[in-house]
Parts: structure tokens; sequence; C-alpha cells
């Protein structure tokens, strides 16, 4: 019997798996980094919380948006084309930063930022289906988890770089928008440099197996001819809509970025106006917060080989509602940490609603998860909501991401009875043992 395990990807693969998992990086610190800008904002253009909310709504605004063009382009052009369409739209958002800050305009930002979140949100479509094609399917939920752990890192790095850099203006240091368009310039640099390898590197041309075909071990093929066969044998939307549990995973999704959006939207207001730190010292907070929702992740997939994925989700949303009612009455440092808490127990929220949603959907599954990506329309609507109430009250409106969890919390309960397939499974199962 052969018991040799299947390597995390191919040796050929290695360069751009490599470079992969540095995007993963890059839109990680990019998104973390926005909510640094919220408070930089607030304070630089003279604006109330609930405005400065908008490039939240911006940025998740792009997410929904792109997220289906994005999958259309990638089956229809290949994952080369459609990373490099993402890479292109990242930097030129990043770019965009120069005359938006040159004009003091935060209506130019906004447009600067949707352009640069489209381009995050292409390459979040394209990177998870792309990463898992690189060798053997059994291991493809490794290398995803592999590159999101860089995604991870990123968003440490966002808020530590965005404090030290952005909120030094705010002590006096810095008297104008100048930082921010350094900032930018030199993130749209580094994403220019990398569209640039990309394009002329041979890593990138390389052939990659879709997961079918590495699934009955046939032979590896086009990226391109891959997706565009997908395409003329997608099946239709109707059936897809009759799985319920994929329909609760889109509005449980919803729901979850909704949370996080406004919890990481005020984080540093309520670490001034509550604990009364320093906008950069907040920052630095903000950033350890992240850390812990890295160690969260880790923790959690630690947890899963004990404990169901459904039931895990639903503690972790429970201790999450505990959370923000803490958060909530602004008790001090017991407050505090809780508010850093909430990113421990969010962390396996996004990637398990995620996969619940697509268990069982087989044909269904790359168009399941164009829609499962569009639930970002929360991060969109909800700081808005919130900043009404932090205009106000700060540590207020942490009352309101308490419904955000209780949903989720009744989606993982509720699971074994959505998935139609695997309450199939118990019921047999039952059968069996009367």
């Amino acid at each position: 019997m052969n018991t040799s395990r299947a390597p995390l990807t191919s040796k050929k693969y290695y360069l751009l798996f490599a470079f992969l998992t540095s995007i993963f990086l890059m839109w990680g610190l990019a998104l973390t980094l926005m909510d640094v800008l919220n408070k930089h904002f607030q304070a630089e253009l003279h604006i109330s919380k609930s405005k400065s909310s908008l490039i939240q709504l911006a940025t998740f605004g792009a997410y929904t948006l792109v997220a289906l063009p994005a999958g259309f382009y990638m089956k229809k052009f290949g994952y080369r084309s459609a990373i490099l369409g993402g890479l292109f739209l990242f930097a030129a958002g990043a770019f965009l930063f120069i005359p938006a800050a040159s004009a003091g305009s935060f209506s130019f930002f906004l447009f600067a930022l949707f352009v640069l979140a489209s381009g995050m949100a292409s390459l979040e479509t394209v990177a998870h289906p792309y990463v898992a094609a690189l060798g053997d399917q059994k291991t493809s939920d490794q290398r995803i988890n592999f590159a999101q752990s860089f995604n991870g890192l990123g968003g440490v790095l966002g808020p530590a770089i965005g404090s030290f850099f952005l909120l030094k203006a705010e002590r006096g240091e810095i008297s104008d928008l100048s930082t921010v368009k350094s900032l930018y310039v030199t993130i749209g640099c580094v994403i220019t440099l990398m569209g640039l390898i990309f394009a002329f590197s041979p890593f990138s041309r390389v052939k990659v197996g879709s997961a079918a075909h590495n699934q009955q071990s046939g032979p590896q093929t086009d990226s391109s001819s891959v997706t565009q066969s997908a395409t003329r044998t997608s099946p239709p939307l109707k059936d897809l809509l009759k799985e319920r549990h994929f329909i609760f995973a889109v509005v449980a999704q919803f729901f979850n970025v909704a949370a996080q959006g406004g919890t990481w939207a005020y984080f540093i207001n309520y670490g001034e106006e509550t604990m009364h730190f320093s906008a950069e010292h907040a920052g630095y907070f903000f950033s350890l917060s992240i850390l812990l929702l890295v160690i969260g992740r880790f923790a959690g997939t630690f947890l899963m080989r004990y404990i169901k994925p459904y039931i895990l989700l639903s503690i972790f949303a429970f201790a999450n509602i505990l959370m923000c009612l803490i958060v909530a009455e602004a008790a001090g440092w017991v407050s505090f940490v809780a508010l850093l808490m909430i990113n421990f127990f969010f962390s396996i929220m996004y990637p398990t609603i995620f996969s619940l949603g697509l268990k069982d959907l087989g044909s269904h599954t790359q168009q399941a998860s164009s829609f499962i990506v569009m639930g970002f329309l929360g991060g969109a609507v909800f700081p808005p909501l919130m900043g009404l109430i932090a205009n106000t009250h700060i540590a207020s409106a942490y009352y309101l991401p308490t419904i955000c969890y209780l949903i989720i919390c009744i989606f993982g309960l509720r699971y074994p009875r959505l998935n139609r397939h695997l309450k199939s499974l118990k019921q047999q199962s039952l059968t069996i043992s009367t």
C-alpha cells in the first residue's frame, strides 16, 4: 500500500505559488490600511465618522460589483489574464491617490479607493481557484490556508504601517496629505513591479490543471481552456437557488462582513475616545487585534479536528455577541480587551461560512463562489449605520454587530438541517442503526 503523502505543490509551481502568496499579503495589507484611512481622513479632511465610513462603502461596494464580472472574465480569458487585470486596477487605484491628495478631495479619494478595491476584488476572486489548481486536489485546502496566512500577515502590517506613517499627522508632525500620497505611490510602484514580473516571467505561463481534471488524474491543460469548458457546461442558476445551505451562507457572509467592516472602521476611534489613547497608539492596538485574528485562525483550524466546523462557528459567533455587549459598556480595559478578542473569534468565520456554503454543490461550486464573495456588500452598508450612532457615542455603536453574530450563530446551529445532502446522510444513518 502506498502511504506517501501528496506534496503541498509541485516543484514546477514553486515560483508561481510564491508569487500568488505575495498577492494575498498585498491585498491583506491594503484592506486593513483603509481602516486607518478612515480615522486619518476624519482629522485631515474634517469629516464626521458616518461620512468617513463611505470608505468602507467604496471598498466593499467594489467587491460586490466586481466579483461576478471577475469570475466571468476568468472563465473567458483564464487565470493569467485575470491576475494581470486585477494588478492593473490595484496599481491604477493607488496612483489615483496623487491627484486626490493634491486636490484634497474626499470624493476623489473614494473614487481612487473604489478602483483600487476593484483590483483587490478581482485578485481575490481569481487567486483562490488559481492556488487550488497548483497541484493535487488532496492538498488544495492546505495551499489555500497557507496563502491565507500571508493575507493575515498583510492585515497585521497594514494598520502598523498606517499608524506609523499616517496618524503622526494628527500629532502635528505633518500638516497635509503628503504622507497619504507617498504611501500609496509606494504601494502602486510595488504592485506595478509585481505585474511586470508576472507578465514577463516564464512561471506565469506554466500550465495548470483544473480541479476536475486533477481529481480524475487527467492531463494538465491551459487554464483558459479549462475555464472556457466550464462555462459551456455551467448548470442553470435555478438549480443552485434550491440549495438552502448555500442561500443561508450568502446571507451569513453578508452579516459577517458587515460586522467586520463596522468593527474595524471604528476601532481606532474607540481607542482614542474611550481609552484616551493617541490615534497612533490605538492604531498599533488595531494591528495587535489582527494578529489575534491570525492566531484565532490557527487555533480554529486545530479545534476543527475535534469539533464540527458549523458547531465551532456557532460557538465563536456566540462568544462575539458577548464581546460586543462588553465593548458597548465602555468599561475601561475590560471592554477594550473584549474589542481585541472580537477579531480572535471572528477569525474562522469568513473561510468557514465560505466552505460550508460550497459543500455538496458539485458543478455549481464555481458559480456559487462568486455569489458568496458578493456578501462583501454587508461591509458597504453596515459601517455607515454604525457611524450614525458613533457620531454620538462610539461604544454604543458596538451593540449593532450583535445582530450580525446572532444570524451567524443561527446559521451554524441550523446547518445540518439546511444542507439536504447532510440531512439525507443522517437519516440514512438513523435508519441503518434502527
